[in-house]
This record gives C-alpha cells, sequence and structure tokens, in this order.
C-alpha cells in the first residue's frame, strides 16, 4: 500500500466542479455560532457534491477568515445563499419541491439509517450549537433525523453531525 500524492487523486478544477452533476441535497444552516463549523460544513458539501448550502440568521458568510480557514476554497466551488431568517430560506425551497427535515431530536424522528427520503430533492437544516434547529422552525418541516448516539453525551458538533448525515444521504440519493 503507499499514500496517493495530491497529483494522483485526480481532483476537478472549481471551473470542472461547476459543472460535474451534483446531489440535489440542500443544506440549510440555521443560526450556527461559529464560521470554523460553517467552513468544515462547506469543505463536506464540496466533497460530496452537494448542489448548495443556505446561511441562515447569525450564520457568518464568505468571506470571513474562519470560514475560509476551515473550508480551504469550498466556497468558490458550493453555491450558497444568505437569508436574514431560516424560514425564508425553508419556504424557498418547499417552493422549489423539496422535502424539508431537520437533524434534531425530536419525539418524531427517524434514525438516519432508517431515513428513506420522500422526494428526489431533500433539504437538510443544521442547528445552533446550543440550542439546535430553532422551535419555530420545526412545524414548517416534513420531518426529523437523528443519529443514534450510545455514550454519556446526546449530541455531536453541528460539522461532524454535518458530515455523517451528508455522506450518508448523498450515497443514498446518487
Amino acid at each position: 500500500m503507499k499514500k496517493l500524492k495530491l497529483t494522483e487523486l485526480g481532483r476537478v478544477s472549481v471551473e470542472e466542479y461547476k459543472d460535474i452533476p451534483k446531489v440535489d441535497i440542500v443544506v440549510v444552516l440555521d443560526n450556527i455560532r461559529s464560521a470554523m463549523n460553517v467552513g468544515s460544513i462547506f469543505r463536506t458539501s464540496d466533497a460530496m457534491a452537494i448542489k448548495s448550502v443556505l446561511l441562515c440568521g447569525i450564520t457568518a458568510t464568505p468571506p470571513n477568515r474562519e470560514i475560509t480557514k476551515t473550508a480551504i476554497g469550498a466556497t468558490d466551488s458550493v453555491d450558497w445563499q444568505y437569508f436574514k431568517e431560516t424560514k425564508e430560506a425553508i419556504l424557498q425551497v418547499k417552493n422549489e419541491g423539496y422535502e424539508v427535515v431537520a437533524i434534531e431530536q425530536t419525539d418524531a424522528s427517524i434514525e438516519l439509517m432508517d431515513f428513506k427520503p420522500k422526494a428526489e430533492k431533500l433539504a437538510i437544516i443544521l442547528g445552533n450549537e446550543v440550542n439546535g434547529v430553532d422551535r419555530a422552525i420545526l412545524d414548517l418541516l416534513d420531518g426529523a433525523i437523528e443519529i443514534n448516539q450510545y455514550g454519556t453525551k446526546h449530541s455531536l458538533n453541528v460539522s461532524v453531525c454535518g458530515g455523517i448525515v451528508l455522506h450518508h444521504l448523498s450515497e443514498l440519493m446518487r
């Protein structure tokens, strides 16, 4: 076994990336506090060829030094848009025919591995690091997904959670 060099990975340029088929998943960031988490979600979205990221409320937007530090250029490749209110973003994607689900622990959450999208287009809401998805937003959603956890903690860092969910769902929807 040998480790591959960067030149052997077959990576596409930003221009080429814009033309490759994307998984029809939109990531909606609901008031994410940490710009580094935002950058990490951009980087994961690029890696999984996610359609776009919608930044809402207090969520930092590019250009931002902390986003750039973790995104490593993904803000140039992944399409994004800013909304003052998360509700605006959700209503837009619903109007475009997306099934909208939060990654949140609720009394009606479906375990990630059991979730089967009902639509060909999916919007995933990732919530604030402290408070999760805003309570008022839950009434607008088609459902909720949660990741089973078996230790003493009952939450994951939002960028880690996003990575797990986006990898699984992008493979499921390819």
